[in-house]
């Protein structure tokens, strides 16, 4: 049988499983085991699960993956992160649209302690969206603010999906989460100039908080606020410093944040039995499930190597259909965009990075900036419907008077504004590609 049409099997089976409900890693580790032991016997089949296993084991940089979720679940479960709307709140209220912009500045920094999107939409759906509907703020704008913002989370490091993407594609995390910093920051950046631009050309959608009202709260208390709000930012300044400086490594990064954050919640009194209880669980679940996910991977990339598939899959594009480069780049991520609607970001990297993670490569492409655009495509998945994964958490965390149909159209301006994002990064790849340089050359 032709190895393109057992790669043809191989995808059309794992599709089949995943449409079925079967778990991702069950569906894509069956499918490489059976595949394995069909074309190389028991011993051979056995081996190529065993040494993923093993790869997986040796990978020194996933040590980081657990220490960066329980810091974001401390943060978040000991209410350290309430304080920084409560600084946004008091500092920002005077602009026009001001608590929907510090809505993203907020979503940046639990970004940076999280590397998940979910905490930031549990923490915008259960803080702020309250807040912002009852200063009069518009639903349907408020709504799509919280769920881009949230989206961060996936770009801005630490981020999970990059940790996962640097195992399948065998480059450095900390080279992928450097090259996220520009872009999500832009991409915050332009999420705010929007909310600003919109607010001032309608100033109902983002009314101005009452001068009483800013004028109740003490200066002593709008510093102590400051002080509050500010400590997540330490902590993360706490956890990148002698990282960036080269004094630890990422890995001895990650527990200095990790334990940072402990301390923090310790020291303020809200470090209690029950939130430890939560944040351990959490993050053994969160962890078990990308390890697994990683793993079945390997094993479908490695079965994968040993068929030529990508190679046969290069010629195709460039020998016979005569396609250039850029053009097969763009349409690598249409079809990201196009599964985005039914498969989430982890789904979508496993089913397709065997073939386009090397196809990149050969192509001449930057694995690292691949990597940045991946995510990017995968934030704007995570918002488009029938499966947008942000879509289903706000309307599970939303107040009533959200509906499912004020959720769908508030997410199409940031859409189109994380297209443009895309676009620009697609043009000018020194935006990701400097930082890491800049860093890594030293």
């Amino acid at each position: 049988m032709p190895y393109e049409l057992i790669a043809i099997l191989m995808f059309s089976t794992m599709m089949v499983m995943l449409f079925t409900g079967q778990r991702v890693f069950g569906a894509i580790g069956f499918v490489a085991v059976i595949a394995a032991i069909l074309l190389w016997g028991d011993r051979g089949g056995y081996d190529i699960g065993f040494s993923a296993a093993i790869k997986l084991m040796r990978w020194y940089p996933l040590l980081t993956l657990p220490m960066f979720i329980f810091m974001g679940y401390v943060m978040s479960e000991s209410k350290i992160a309430d304080d920084l709307y409560k600084m946004f709140h008091v500092w920002m209220g005077g602009l026009s649209g001001g608590l929907a912009i510090g809505t993203i500045f907020l979503m940046v920094l639990i970004s940076a302690m999280n590397g998940l999107s979910v905490a930031g939409m549990a923490i915008g759906a259960t803080i702020a969206l309250p807040e912002l509907l009852k200063r009069g703020y518009d639903k349907t704008m408020v709504t799509g603010v919280i769920q881009a913002g949230s989206s961060l989370g996936i770009l801005v490091p630490p981020s999970v999906v990059l940790v996962l993407y640097a195992m399948i594609a065998r480059q450095p995390v900390g080279q992928l989460w450097l090259a996220g910093v520009l872009p999500g920051l832009m991409m915050a950046a332009l999420f705010v100039i929007y909310i600003a631009v919109r607010c001032k050309l309608n100033p109902a959608l983002g009314p101005v908080l009452p001068k009483e009202e800013r004028d109740a709260v003490p200066l002593g208390e709008k510093l102590r606020l400051l002080r509050a709000g500010l400590l997540p930012l330490a902590i993360f300044f706490i956890m990148m410093f002698p990282f960036v400086k080269g004094y630890t490594s990422l890995v001895e990064s990650s527990a200095i944040g990790a334990l940072a954050a402990f301390l923090a919640a310790v020291l303020k009194g809200r470090m209690t039995r029950r939130v430890f209880e939560t944040c351990i669980r959490q993050t053994l679940g969160i962890t078990c499930m990308f390890m697994w996910i990683i793993l079945a991977a390997l094993a479908f990339g490695a079965v994968f190597d040993g068929l030529g598939a990508v190679k046969a899959i290069e010629s195709l594009f460039t020998e016979r259909l005569g396609l250039n480069p850029w053009v097969i780049l763009i349409l690598m991520q249409l079809s990201f965009l196009v599964m985005g609607t039914f498969l989430d970001d982890t789904a979508m990297l496993v089913i397709v990075a065997p073939l386009y993670v090397p196809l990149v490569g050969e192509l001449g492409f930057n694995l690292i900036w691949y990597g940045v655009l991946y995510t990017i495509t995968c934030q704007i998945a995570y918002m488009t419907p029938p499966f947008g994964y942000n879509l289903f958490l706000m309307r599970a965390m939303a107040p009533p008077e959200i509906g499912l149909k004020d959720i769908y159209r508030s997410i199409i301006p940031f859409v189109g504004v994380m297209v443009v994002a895309l676009v620009i990064v697609m043009a000018f790849p020194q935006i990701a590609l400097w930082l890491p340089d800049l860093i890594y050359s030293r």
